[in-house]
C-alpha cells in the first residue's frame, strides 16, 4: 500500500508540473485581429517562453480576446505591459506567438483574469491580406514598382548595403506611427476617407499633374544646367545674409512702429466693408473703361499707344527746346494785333458771309456782281484854303427818295456790322466810338 501511495503521489506531482494546477495566473489580451494565433501558441518575454495561449474568443466590438496563462515566476503582470503578435519564421503558417514587454514593477498589478486593452497591443498585417485589398491594376503597378526597384539596385550592392543602416530606425518610427494611428480608429477612418477623396481629385487632374511634373523636370534641368552659377550664388549667400543682418535688425524696429499704425488703423477699417459693397458695382461697371484704358496704354503694333508716345517724348522735348521759345516770342509779338482784331470778328464774319451773296448771282454768261447804284443825298463842299480847314457835308434835297438810308454814320464801334449780342459783347465800345450806330432792323 505504501508503494502504491508513493506511485500515486509521484504521478500527481508530474501532472501538476506538466499541466499546472488550478492556481494558474491568466490574463485576457485584446487584439484588433488574432493574426492566425491558435491555442497552444507560446507567450514569450525577451525570447523566452513564459506561458501559452489557452483560449481565443471575440468580444462585442468584434475584437479578438486572447486568454494566456503566465508562469508564476512572472506573475503578476503590471500596468503598462504591452503585447505584440510576432512570427517565428516566414516558412510556417500557424507559427505565431505573443511577445510581452512587462510594465514597471512599481506600477499597478494586473489581477488574475484582468485585461490588457487594445491600446497596449498590436497585431501584424499579413502580406496576402494586403495584396487582397488591391485590384488587378494596382497589383500590376506594384509588380512594375518592384521590378523597377530591382533594376534600380542592380550593380549597386554597396550603396544598398550602406542604406540598410537607416532601415531599422525607419521601421521603428513607422511602427510607432502606426501604433498611434491605431489608437483612434475614427480619426484613422476619416484620414483614409479624406485621402481617398484627395487622390480622386488628383486623378481627375492627372493631365495637369503630368504637366506639372514635366515643367518641374524642365525647371530642375535648367537649374542643373546653371549649376556653376547656382554654386556661386550659394557661396555668396552667407556673406549676403551677414550684410543684411543690419537691415533685418532695423526691420524689427520698423515692425514695432507698424504695429502702432495697424492698431490706429483698426477703428477706420470697420467702415471698409460697406464701402467695398458700394464699390463692387462701380468696379463691375468700370471693366469696359479699364479694358479701353488698357488698349489705350498698350496696343499691338507700332506707334499706336500711350507707352510708345511716352517713349517718343524725349525726342519731342529736344525738338521743342528750340521751336517752343520761338513760338512763344511770336505769340507775344502778335498779341497786340489779335487784341486789335478781336473786336472786329463779327464784322469780318459778316463780310465773309455777305461777300459770297454778292457774287452768287449768275446768268448765261456766268456769275456776276449785283450792283446797286446809290445817289448820295448830300453835297460836299471843299474846305477853304488854310491849315486846319475841313470840308462840309450838306443835304441837297431832304425830300430825296434816298432819305430812308442812314446818313452821317462815320464812327461805328467794332462789331456793329451785326445785330447787338444779347450778352453785350458786341458792339465793342472803344476809342470814343458811337455805340448807338448800329444796323437798323430788329
Amino acid at each position: 500500500m505504501i508503494a502504491v501511495a508513493a506511485v500515486i503521489a509521484a504521478v500527481a506531482v508530474v501532472a501538476i508540473a506538466l499541466f499546472g494546477g488550478g492556481s494558474d495566473y491568466r490574463v485576457h489580451v485584446v487584439f484588433e485581429s488574432a493574426g492566425q494565433l491558435v491555442r497552444g501558441n507560446e507567450v514569450r518575454v525577451s525570447g523566452s517562453q513564459v506561458g501559452s495561449i489557452s483560449d481565443i474568443d471575440l468580444n462585442d466590438e468584434g475584437q479578438a480576446v486572447v486568454t494566456m496563462k503566465v508562469n508564476d515566476d512572472l506573475a503578476p503582470l503590471h500596468a503598462g505591459t504591452t503585447a505584440t503578435i510576432r512570427v517565428t519564421s516566414l516558412s510556417g503558417i500557424a507559427n505565431r506567438y505573443i511577445s510581452l514587454q512587462p510594465g514597471p514593477n512599481n506600477a499597478r498589478e494586473i489581477a488574475d483574469g484582468g485585461t490588457i486593452t487594445a491600446d497596449s497591443t498590436s497585431a501584424p498585417v499579413d502580406i496576402d491580406t494586403l495584396f487582397n485589398t488591391l485590384d488587378p491594376k494596382t497589383r500590376r503597378g506594384l509588380r512594375n514598382f518592384i521590378r523597377g526597384n530591382a533594376d534600380w539596385y542592380d550593380q549597386r550592392a554597396p550603396e544598398a548595403a550602406a542604406s540598410t543602416k537607416y532601415l531599422a530606425p525607419f521601421l521603428g518610427s513607422t511602427s510607432d506611427l502606426t501604433r498611434e494611428i491605431a489608437l483612434d480608429q475614427e480619426i484613422f477612418r476619416r484620414f483614409l476617407t479624406d485621402s481617398a477623396n484627395t487622390v480622386s481629385a488628383i486623378a481627375e487632374r492627372r493631365d495637369d499633374l503630368a504637366d506639372l511634373v514635366t515643367n518641374t523636370n524642365t525647371a530642375m534641368k535648367a537649374i542643373g544646367d546653371e549649376n556653376v552659377a547656382l554654386s556661386r550664388t550659394l557661396q555668396l549667400l552667407p556673406d549676403t545674409l551677414r550684410k543684411a543682418n543690419t537691415t533685418f535688425v532695423n526691420l524689427r524696429s520698423a515692425l514695432n512702429d507698424l504695429d502702432v499704425l495697424v492698431n490706429v488703423s483698426k477703428p477706420a477699417t470697420k467702415d471698409l466693408a460697406p464701402f467695398f459693397r458700394e464699390l463692387r458695382p462701380v468696379v463691375h461697371e468700370a471693366r469696359p473703361t479699364l479694358a479701353d484704358l488698357s488698349a489705350l496704354i498698350r496696343s499691338p503694333g507700332p506707334n499706336n499707344d500711350l507707352i510708345e508716345l511716352t517713349a517718343k517724348q524725349p525726342q519731342l522735348a529736344r525738338l521743342t527746346s528750340t521751336v517752343f521759345p520761338r513760338t512763344i516770342r511770336t505769340l507775344d509779338r502778335s498779341q497786340p494785333v489779335f487784341e486789335y482784331a478781336r473786336p472786329f470778328t463779327p464784322d469780318f464774319a459778316a463780310w465773309f458771309t455777305k461777300f459770297a451773296v454778292v457774287a452768287g448771282y449768275y446768268d448765261a454768261n456766268g456769275h456776276y456782281a449785283r450792283v446797286q447804284p446809290v445817289f448820295s443825298p448830300t453835297r460836299y463842299t471843299p474846305p477853304p484854303s488854310g491849315p486846319g480847314s475841313r470840308g462840309l457835308f450838306e443835304v441837297v434835297n431832304p425830300a430825296n427818295k434816298l432819305d430812308q438810308f442812314q446818313k452821317g454814320v462815320f464812327n461805328r464801334c467794332p462789331g456793329s456790322a451785326t445785330q447787338p449780342a444779347p450778352d453785350g459783347s458786341s458792339p465793342f465800345v472803344t476809342g470814343g466810338c458811337d455805340p448807338d450806330a448800329i444796323l437798323p432792323g430788329p
